[in-house]
């Protein structure tokens, strides 16, 4: 049995999450900045607090699962959105390690999310596992920061696992985006197409979560991603073949840099070849390592 506090459960990781750990008989204490709204779509038995202070100081809280932050491809990139960026990323990991602080017992593990923009951009096809050195760049800048402040609870005891995530592809993100133009045949590569673009199936994303929490064998950086990569013209062939629909409209490279400026850029037109390294000497199985099986389970 374990007892978890999420963060940002009721997002789209967030809610497959709790679900999942729900059906083990987890006790699961959300927070959320808008209760009502996550009473909506997470399980009946969640418990959904507003504020750090509303749980119970003699309650144990056997594991943290972090996955709350502002998104980053809603819009382009301004100053304030940056500083919301990392408010509800460091900013929210700070205030956890001070809520910690100051109770009697720490958390046995951190699953603190972050993301493969760690690695930066500009590596091409170039492998990236957990210790492949990092392009700077804000994507690198804002996860190096996010980290940081998970690896604070190291100093309480606490097993820090920081979960590098790519493209997760699912009922919501990046995947539920890309349906509506393909649908009404106006899909085509981003660019020239050869970005990698480095995924994973939601069910797999899950899995990873349970796995860091259930291996205390596991600390430090985890990139989160199928073991098979592939470049944005192969993953635009891919869905387009499974949706049955032409993939011949491309977006230019300078069309994307003029709608949607940095975010545009670092998002859509650089990416980055990671590899789950950690995960696969530790033995974790993919359910769906090729993206044409994680296509047709998802779309077929």
């Amino acid at each position: 049995m374990q007892t978890v506090l999420v963060a940002g459960g009721s997002g789209f990781i967030g809610r497959h999450f709790c679900r999942a750990a729900s059906v083990l008989g987890w006790e699961l204490i959300v927070l959320s900045r808008n209760p009502a709204a996550a009473k909506m779509v997470l399980p009946e038995a969640v418990q959904i607090v507003s504020a750090l202070d509303q749980i119970a100081v003699d309650r144990t809280i056997d594991s943290i699962v972090n996955l709350a932050g502002e998104p980053l491809a809603e819009h382009r990139w301004t100053n304030q959105r940056k500083k919301q960026f990392y408010g509800s990323r460091s900013g929210l990991t700070d205030s956890l390690y001070d809520f910690f602080c100051g109770r009697q017992s720490a958390p046995v593990t951190l699953i603190s999310g972050s993301a493969i923009g760690y690695y930066g951009s500009g590596s091409g096809s170039d492998p990236r596992h957990e210790g492949s050195a990092a392009t700077d760049g804000f994507s690198h800048q804002l996860c190096d920061s996010w980290e940081k402040s998970a690896t604070q609870f190291e100093s309480l005891g606490t097993r820090v696992c920081m979960v590098r995530t790519g493209i997760v592809l699912g009922d919501q993100g990046a995947l539920a985006k890309m349906l509506l133009p393909f649908n009404f045949g106006l899909g085509g590569r981003i660019g020239d197409g050869r970005q990698i673009m480095s995924w994973v199936h939601i069910t797999d994303m899950v899995n990873i979560l349970l796995h860091c929490i259930a291996d205390a064998e596991l600390s430090g950086p985890i990139n989160a991603t199928a073991p098979n990569p592939v470049d944005n013209k192969t993953f635009v062939q891919a869905l387009g073949k499974i949706l049955h629909r032409p993939t011949l409209i491309p977006m230019p490279g300078l069309v994307v840099k003029l709608l949607f400026g940095e975010m545009g850029v670092e998002l859509l037109l650089q990416g980055q070849c990671v590899i789950p390294e950690k995960l696969q000497q530790n033995g974790f199985e993919f359910k769906f390592p090729i993206l044409p099986q994680a296509l047709e389970d998802l779309l077929g």
